[in-house]
């Protein structure tokens, strides 16, 4: 595909960057097809987005709602047909002015107003239709192949709460037919997934306008929860971490230390006890150095591995709060590493070892991304190329690929993230590694060197899961709520097939439970039919037992698994089955 840039030359567009040309050049073609059909209208901003655009417009007194969407599309397609050649040209400020104050472009004139004065401004031009923009777009209106016009909302000028509120319309557009019909399935298949949704169906967690964005969890969640806290506990004590538990609510002095109560306070949800300032704790490591700190320590008690599900408390904008992914109230698989400096490349590269044992267990891929100093930064030149050296030296050691993320680390010290990919495609970043020079600073943390001098450690901060809250929600729709059995809330629902049936099937289930196996029994006086529908759909559960008169009188069991599979099948062998799968921790 050619484009066409802000200097007037066309070339072929790069493939990485078609989408986002294609994207920006609908935003122009949806507000050319505005302004035929509403010619007071005007327009804000319009960019591309992740999947398609949108235009921010002022439409005046007239309401628009997503009726009027159809008609739109069909203007933007009848634009599309008649093949305009998109043109380029640049003014001066003050000319750029005259000729959107001529067009009664408000927004446009307000927004040159915010450019340079020495600024030379270019426009974009397609038919009678003249757009402010940077560029690159498409040569011509027939280059837009596949769109959609997705949903109307309302969104501030320049995101500004005191300005006017201007309609958003918000569409999407790729290269090809096929690829906006598979963006559409995946909407439908993520719906289907959406772990609010089975959370609901399966009661694994609510929420109530009581505490918005403070999840509660129900019995269902919570065996769900309990059973991937145990896997996270085992695989602290395989990794040789130590696991403490610090207060939710501390001194505001302590947060002053750290430097969270200057740069983090409008986050944190405060308190007041005998007259001084406390905080619910936002993140967990000001408490971990208080227990290093809390005795003397020699280089031989290095490293110190402190992991913590610790209680974390941020105010989250309501508008920005969605299910379990962005909660106000969360428990991160939390761990601070105090370290030598000669124990980075060591340190990192068990610690990395750890999440990617993580991620292997659940099947997500990952990508690793290694970001360095930034401009603003604390800590010696010397600091950062050893820490800098020993992260890259832990990843290449591990023949792991990573994208270097030049001059994005934090300003306390650099760090490995590692992004997952769901089912659905799409990208999470959860587990993190920092190297913080800035704590052991701001605590005076040190310990004794074998030459009997004073030394600082260095601090590592690690989470695998970012919190147990936001993986489960990942967990949910990876596997659409159908858990392999070692995470399922229930493990085997036992199905009687009349009410004569019930003392064996309470028997077989008691026998199970006996066994450390979760197990319901549906005592309802409901068809098997209905039970088994149930039990396969709403609650997902990895086996059913399904008992009758046949079953009660060999002492067999009928086992459906998820295949739908019957089978009768001996009791003890089943339970020495399924029990040697939830050890194993299968699927």
């Amino acid at each position: 595909m050619k484009i066409l840039y802000n200097d007037g030359h066309v070339d072929v567009c790069p493939e990485e960057e078609e989408e986002h040309v294609l994207r920006h050049s609908a935003a122009h073609i949806m507000a050319q097809a505005v302004s035929r059909l509403y010619p007071e209208a005007d327009f804000g901003y319009g960019p591309a987005t992740e999947n398609g655009f949108y235009y921010d417009i002022d439409f005046g007194d007239t309401k628009i709602s997503e009726d009027d969407l159809g008609a739109i599309e069909e203007e933007m397609k009848k634009i599309v047909k008649e093949n305009l050649k998109f043109s380029v040209f640049e003014l001066p400020r003050e000319e750029a002015v005259k000729l959107m104050e001529e067009r009664g472009e408000a927004y446009k004139v307000e927004h040159i107003g915010d450019l340079p004065e020495d600024a030379r401004i270019t426009f974009y031009q397609q038919g009678d239709y003249i757009d402010m923009c940077v560029g690159p777009h498409i040569c011509y209106t027939k280059a837009l192949k596949a769109f959609k016009l997705t949903a109307v909302s309302g969104a501030y000028w320049k995101n500004d709460a005191s300005n006017k509120m201007l309609t958003r319309i918000n569409g999407v557009a790729f290269r090809t037919k096929e690829e906006m019909a598979e963006h559409f399935r995946m909407l439908e298949e993520a719906e289907k997934r959406d772990h609010r949704k089975i959370g609901k169906e399966m009661e694994l967690f609510m929420m109530d306008d009581a505490g918005p964005g403070f999840p509660f969890w129900l019995p269902n969640g919570m065996r769900l929860k309990n059973a991937l806290m145990q896997y996270w506990m085992e695989m602290q004590d395989a990794y040789g971490y130590e696991q403490v538990d610090t207060p939710i609510i501390l001194s505001r002095k302590l947060w002053e230390t750290s430097g969270h109560w200057d740069h983090y306070k409008a986050n944190m949800y405060t308190t007041t006890i005998d007259d001084e300032d406390y905080a619910i704790k936002p993140m967990n490591c000001p408490g971990a150095c208080l227990i290093y700190k809390s005795k003397p320590r020699s280089y031989r008690d290095l490293p110190l591995k402190l992991a913590e599900a610790g209680k974390d408390h941020r105010h989250e904008l309501k508008g920005a709060l969605h299910g379990l992914f962005r909660v106000r109230a969360f428990t991160q698989d939390d761990a601070h590493l105090f370290i030598r400096p000669d124990q980075i490349t060591e340190q990192v590269t068990d610690t990395a070892h750890l999440i990617t044992a993580y991620y292997h267990q659940f099947g997500f891929p990952y990508k690793v991304e290694l970001s360095t100093r930034p401009e603003d930064s604390m800590g010696s030149d010397e600091d950062w190329e050893r820490a800098e050296a020993g992260l890259k030296a832990a990843l290449e050691s591990m023949g792991v690929d990573y994208t270097l993320n030049e001059g994005d680390g934090a300003f306390y010290g650099p760090k490995i993230d590692f992004h997952l990919q769901d089912c659905l495609g799409r990208t999470w970043q959860c587990g993190t590694i920092q190297l913080d020079f800035q704590l052991p600073h701001n605590f005076q943390l040190e310990y004794t060197d074998a030459d009997g001098s004073k030394k600082q450690p260095i601090m590592i901060h690690r989470a695998g899961f970012g919190s147990f809250e936001r993986f489960i929600g990942m967990l949910t729709e990876q596997y659409a709520g159908k858990f392999p059995t070692w995470l399922s809330p229930c493990q085997v629902k036992v199905l009687p097939v009349s009410e004569k049936h019930r003392d064996y099937s309470q028997a077989v289930a008691q026998k199970l439970r006996e066994a450390g196996v979760r197990v319901k029994v549906d005592m309802r006086d409901e068809k098997i039919g209905y039970k088994i529908r149930e039990a396969r759909s709403i609650d997902r559960v990895p086996y059913m037992l399904i008992l009758g008169e046949k079953e009660e009188e060999a002492g067999n069991i009928s086992v459906r698994d998820r295949s739908n599979e019957t089978v009768q099948r001996d009791l003890d062998d089943f339970i020495a089955d399924i029990t040697a799968e939830i050890k194993e921790r299968r699927g």
